[in-house]
Parts: structure tokens; sequence; C-alpha cells
């Protein structure tokens, strides 16, 4: 695992180690774990939002593998 450091404010740091304490666990578990959450919430808006505008969108999925689209590849 890589390392990464970061300032927080002692308020953020006092929780941090408090929720550390209640879950019997590590704080960088708890920071890991978060991050987790937040990125995999910020791919799940970041897909809603291509969904929303492709919606009308008429036409195969994915058109790497539409053998169609494919036939003047290259040439």
């Amino acid at each position: 695992m890589k390392n990464v450091s970061f300032k927080v404010p002692p308020e953020l740091d006092g929780a941090l180690s408090e929720l550390a304490r209640a879950r019997k666990t590590s704080r960088s578990a708890l920071v890991r774990e978060a991050l987790a959450v937040y990125t995999a919430a910020g791919r799940a808006s970041v897909t809603a939002a291509v969904d929303a505008i492709t919606r009308g969108v008429n036409g195969p999925r994915d058109l790497s593998s539409n053998p169609r689209h494919l036939a003047r590849y290259g040439k």
C-alpha cells in the first residue's frame, strides 16, 4: 500500500479517533473506507450524468463491438 499524508482540523482528528475506538479499528482503515465510499459515489454520479445525457441517443451502446462500424477501421 502507498502512504498518503494530509492535514485535518483538530475536530475531525478527534472525531476520527473516537470512531476508530468505538469500531475497534484503525484510523487508517476508517479513512480508506471513507475514501472508497466517496470515490464510488463520484463514479456513480458521473455514470448517472452520462446516462442522462445519452438517454435520447439512438444506436448501438458500444460502437467498438459493432462489425458494421468497424468495417473500414484501419483502412
